[in-house]
Order: structure tokens, then sequence, then C-alpha cells
């Protein structure tokens, strides 16, 4: 029972945080090319005033008035240059360099598979109580706090330890709920 119960949980877990994650994406990125249309029907309805647009933050950025207005008739020669230039700065993204919502589904609904089954692996290997599944789910938030310190400022042990006081109180908080409406597997 509990094993299924896990597998139904990681199922409907993992499928759920790949279709959000790839609806979120997906959003994402069809605004931000309804921005770029918008920022490219700029350049080709008032290219002088989006050339001096472009202009004007170079000279906030430090560049002198005739240098910044001779780099931005530079980059407005090519309209596919002056587009990635704008939306790039103004918008904060790249035409044609937008996430992919497949990638970002396909991530997630990975990611929270394999830390689902941590728990349930156990049950599967034959344990017959909490602890163990405990123990395992334990290592696995610890592991992927220190894994994920590789790539922040924060040493392993204190993303591990942060890690783990989360998803430990995600855990208790989840089995007090089940205790409050009568279902207990202790």
């Amino acid at each position: 029972m509990i094993v299924l119960a896990g597998l139904a949980g990681l199922a409907s877990g993992a499928f759920s945080m790949g279709v959000g994650e790839y609806v979120s994406v997906a959003s994402q990125s069809e605004l931000a090319e309804a921005e770029i249309e918008v920022e490219r029907r700029e350049l080709e309805t008032h290219p002088a005033a989006e050339r001096a647009e472009l202009a004007a933050r170079y000279e906030e950025r430090g560049l002198s008035p005739e240098l910044a207005a001779e780099v931005a008739a530079a980059l407005h020669r090519d309209p596919q240059e002056a587009l990635e230039t704008h939306a790039r700065d103004e918008l904060g993204v790249v035409p044609g360099e937008l996430p992919s919502p497949l990638l970002a589904a396909v991530s997630s609904f990975a990611s929270f598979g394999l830390g689902a089954i941590l728990p349930v692996l156990p049950y599967l290997l034959g344990a017959g109580s909490l602890w163990p599944a405990a123990v395992v789910a334990a290592l696995g938030l610890f592991s992927a706090g220190a894994l994920v310190s590789r790539v922040t400022a924060r040493s392993w042990w204190f993303s591990g330890l942060r890690q783990l006081f989360f998803g430990a109180a995600a855990a208790l908080l989840t089995y007090g709920i089940g205790v409050i409406i009568g279902v207990s597997g202790l």
C-alpha cells in the first residue's frame, strides 16, 4: 500500500511539476516574443527615435554624446542587430535565445521524479518501516543542497543543511496534516 501510494504521489507530482513548468516557461517566452515584436515595430515605424533612445542609453553609461550617437547609428545599420540590442538592453532578452518550455518541463519532471523515488526506494527494497525511508530522504535532501552549492557562493554544508531543514519541515508538516485528518503511516 505504501509503495503504491508513493508511486502514485511520484507520478502525480512529476506530471504536475512538468506541466506547470511547461506552461510557466511557455508563457514567459510568449510574453518576451510579444515584447520583442513591439520593439520590432517601433524600430520600423520610428527608427530615428529608437536610435536616439539607444544613444541616450550609451550616454548614461558614460560615452560622449558624439560617440554614443555613432555607436547607435552603427548598430542601427543592421535591423537584426538593432533589434537584438534594443531587446537585450530594454527587455533583458535576446531574440532566438528564449528558454525552451519542453526542456524545462522534462527537466522539472525528471528532477521531481528522482527526488520523489528516494523515500519510496527502501519500501521497494523490502523495508517495513518509515525510518529507512526517512534516512534515505534526508541523505537525498542534504546531497541535493550540497550539489547546489557548486553553483552558488554558499558552502556545501550550509546548502546541504538548509535543504535538509526545509525538506524535513515540509515532511513534518505533511505528516502533521495526515495525523490531523486521521491518516498515520507510522
